[in-house]
């Protein structure tokens, strides 16, 4: 099938492309007001629209004049989409609402007879959609988009029977993502459970005893990291040697600390650019970042599972043979809340934390058969939160080739045809 080139690119021949004016209602402004513990109407507002969606339990009320409540109440299928800021062009449809109105950062979208407001959320996340809204912030002075360039923005517009396809396949794949999203909630929040029984009472329910760093079980120990591991700093080479950051070495920054395995990183060095700036960390060593932003909210930790480099603002702790390296990253991860508390300041005001207070952080330790029985329950758990991660992370790549197949006519919905979407 041959496509028709139009202002948005290539399309069906039997879709036609319209501005927004033509088949929605006049963009409308959100309600100036405050929000209040109780009201006339829940206050929606662009922090309380999360990647989750709304929890509408956590919205604020406000008190208006019924009259603007009756202007800007939303009802199921309205759009909002954010005007300014950081998240502009940002959109999220409601479904089943509460007696609830818009705050005035955001602008409503009601579309008319021709489009499902499905079909235009969908359009909403589209390099389509997305090329436009780029164009328009980059225009103006404050980076926002008003009501009048939203209504000029232009929309495929597939017949209606076949906009109603394109929603029910997208929201399929949507719908598991969410699953997964929800499972592997669940599956973090059953490891930092069972993480914490197994370092307060052990693998057998066994009595406890008071420690300066809580209960633990009786035969378990209390110790500085100094009595058993080693520690190294880091650093960053040269970026006046473009040949320092094109080799094979692993180099880890904070950016990098999102997740507690890392088994590779973005930026990697050569042997020379290790030998000018930075030291490599053996496999095994756990990272902790030092110093920056992060610091004022929690104390990231990772371990490597393979050697890598580290920056100025990591250090690695490397463990010796009396404890297990698994069994310090969890411990080191059920105890951190208490690293935290040794975060300070510089002399420049950035927060840190000092090399004496990691080296004299205290753990609990128990002998090395326990250490061992006790890491490979947690990383059982760890595995399924990884399998869960792995099947979400392959559901949205095929979300967003759907979105862009679907949305630029290149695959017809009658041609489509899913595997069945298996979410355990």
């Amino acid at each position: 099938m041959s496509l028709a080139e139009t202002d948005i690119g290539a399309i069906a021949p039997n879709w036609k492309v319209l501005p927004l004016k033509d088949v929605a209602e006049k963009p409308q402004y959100g309600l100036t007001a405050r929000a209040a513990k109780s009201g006339d109407a829940k206050f929606l507002r662009i922090t309380d629209i999360t990647e989750r969606g709304v929890d509408w339990a956590t919205v604020p009320f406000c008190v208006a004049p019924k009259k603007k409540i009756d202007i800007c109440r939303l009802k199921s299928g309205d759009i909002v989409f954010a005007r300014i800021g950081a998240t502009t062009g940002k959109s999220y449809m409601i479904n089943d609402p509460p007696e609830a109105v818009f705050a005035s950062y955001l602008i409503r979208v009601r579309v008319g007879d021709e489009l499902e407001p499905g079909f235009l959320i969908q359009f909403f996340q589209s390099s389509g959609y997305w090329r436009q809204i780029d164009a328009n912030k980059h225009a103006n002075l404050k980076k926002g988009v008003n009501g009048s360039v939203l209504s000029e923005l232009l929309v495929p517009l597939p017949p209606l029977p076949e906009q109603k396809k394109i929603v029910h396949i997208l929201s399929t794949v949507q719908r598991a993502i969410k699953t997964q999203d929800r499972i592997i909630q669940i599956t973090t929040e059953l490891k930092k459970a069972l993480t914490q029984n197994l370092f307060t009472e052990g693998l057998h329910n066994e009595p406890q005893k008071q420690t300066e760093i809580g209960p633990i079980p009786k035969s378990w120990n209390v110790i500085a990291l100094s009595d058993v591991c080693t520690f190294q700093s880091g650093g960053t080479p040269s970026k006046k040697k473009p040949e320092y950051w094109e080799g094979t070495i692993p180099w880890v920054s904070p950016k990098d600390m999102k997740r507690p395995r890392l088994d590779d990183v973005t930026d990697h060095i050569s042997q020379e650019g290790l030998e000018d700036g930075s030291k490599l960390a053996p496999a095994g060593s756990v990272f902790v970042v030092v110093r920056g932003m992060i610091l004022a909210k929690t104390v990231p930790v990772a371990l490597a599972e393979a050697p890598m480099a580290i920056n100025q603002d990591m250090r690695a702790i490397i463990p010796g043979t009396k404890i297990h390296s698994d069994f310090l990253l969890y411990a080191l991860e059920t105890y951190r809340s208490n690293l935290f508390k040794k975060v300070g300041r510089s002399g420049h005001g950035t927060a840190t934390l000092m090399s004496s207070e990691i080296s004299a952080f205290k753990i609990p330790m128990p002998n090395r058969d326990t250490q061992e029985e006790i890491a490979a329950a947690i990383q059982n758990i760890e595995a399924k939160v990884s399998h869960h991660d792995r099947k979400r992370d392959q559901l949205q790549d095929l979300f967003r080739t759907l979105l862009h197949e679907l949305m630029t006519a290149k695959t017809r919905v009658h041609e489509l045809h899913l595997p069945e979407l298996k979410v355990y």
